[in-house]
Formats: structure tokens, C-alpha cells, sequence
């Protein structure tokens, strides 16, 4: 099976996201590995930008190994002010560094260093589904586009789940299966039937 990196970028861990990341990382199986960012001792702000070293701390370390370890990568996070929290930024500034994740070229272009493994963002919203790429589904594409693909993970897929706010429980069960399902899939593990369904 395809060693999984889960991230869980929602500071809530009662919220619909981590809901979805652990039936996500339960469908992946044994080789998969959940990581709830609200539960790292890290300081998420770059102090002095990339001007400047600054400690790392263990568990940025332990990220920084389990990306490496990592064969497919999937980040989980709501969509705040057409971003994401700032819990998840924090990360991404701190963890995704030059030299490490990317480096640039002679000619100054881009070349991701974390090529050769694949990734998925699996992203909740209040907003409907169409609405999203009416305003410029800017989430997405800085996640997909601005940090994963240009860190050279590839392809990346995205899933929506939209229009939260008003779903009924029933719905929201279904996602949690379709996530489960997901996880499964991007994997390659067997089908399990989830014993029970997180609210």
C-alpha cells in the first residue's frame, strides 16, 4: 500500500474537517499517518521572513520526516476568507523551506524537490459548490497549485466538500464514507467498513 500522509489543517477537532481526515486516514490503512497540526508545539510565525534562520523545533522536524517518508500527501483544510486557517499557513511557511522543499534554478525558475509523490486537498466550505470557482476558487488554487505542485508533488486531485453549513447530518455521514472511500482509493488499500460514523 501507498505510505499516506494525512494533514488535518482545522484547529477544531470537533470540526467536520478532522472528521474527515480521520475516516480519510482510516480508509489508507496501517500505512497511513494522521497528522493533526493543532496538536504540534510549533511557533507558526517566520520571524524576519527568509531573511533569517530560526529554530526548528521537534515537531517540525518529525513533519519534515514523515513528508519525506511520504508517498502521497493529503491535506485537509476549510476554506476561511478564500484561504486557509492560519494554523495551516503557519505550517506551509515553516515547513516547506528553500533548500528543503524547492530550490530555484539557474535560469530562476522553480524546481520541487518533493517530486515523486502524489497528492489530493480535500477542502469544506459554507459557500455552494458553484460559488467557489466564481470567485476564483483561491484555496484550491494556492494550495494545489502555489505549494504542492510547485514543491513538485504530482498530480494533485481536489475534493469539495460545499454548502456545510446548511448539510444534514445525513449528508455529512456520506462525506465521512467518501472519504473513508478516498482514502482507500489513493492507497491502494482494501475497502473497510467504517464501525462508526463521527458527527
Amino acid at each position: 500500500m501507498t505510505r499516506t500522509l494525512v494533514i488535518d489543517g482545522h484547529p477544531n477537532p470537533d470540526s467536520l474537517t478532522a472528521a474527515l481526515a480521520r475516516e480519510y486516514a482510516a480508509g489508507a490503512g496501517d500505512d497511513a499517518v494522521l497528522l493533526s497540526l493543532r496538536d504540534l508545539q510549533i511557533d507558526p510565525d517566520l520571524h524576519g521572513g527568509y531573511t533569517s534562520d530560526q529554530p526548528v523545533e521537534a515537531d517540525l522536524l518529525r513533519a519534515r520526516e514523515l513528508i519525506e517518508w511520504s508517498e502521497h500527501i493529503t491535506v485537509l483544510a476549510p476554506v476561511w476568507w478564500g484561504s486557509v486557517p492560519a494554523l495551516l499557513k503557519g505550517f506551509l511557511d515553516r515547513t516547506l523551506v528553500i533548500g528543503w522543499a524547492f530550490r530555484y534554478k539557474d535560469n530562476g525558475l522553480p524546481l520541487g524537490l518533493l517530486a515523486g509523490r502524489t497528492g489530493r486537498i480535500i477542502i469544506t466550505a459554507d459557500s455552494p459548490r458553484w460559488y467557489l470557482p466564481l470567485v476564483g476558487d483561491t484555496t484550491v488554487k494556492q494550495l494545489k497549485g502555489r505549494t504542492l505542485e510547485f514543491c513538485g508533488i504530482k498530480p494533485v486531485k481536489v475534493t469539495r466538500f460545499s454548502h456545510v453549513r446548511s448539510a444534514s447530518d445525513e449528508r455529512r455521514a456520506g462525506w465521512l464514507e467518501q472519504a473513508r472511500r478516498l482514502g482507500a482509493d489513493d492507497a491502494g488499500a482494501p475497502a473497510r467498513v467504517a464501525t462508526s460514523v463521527a458527527s
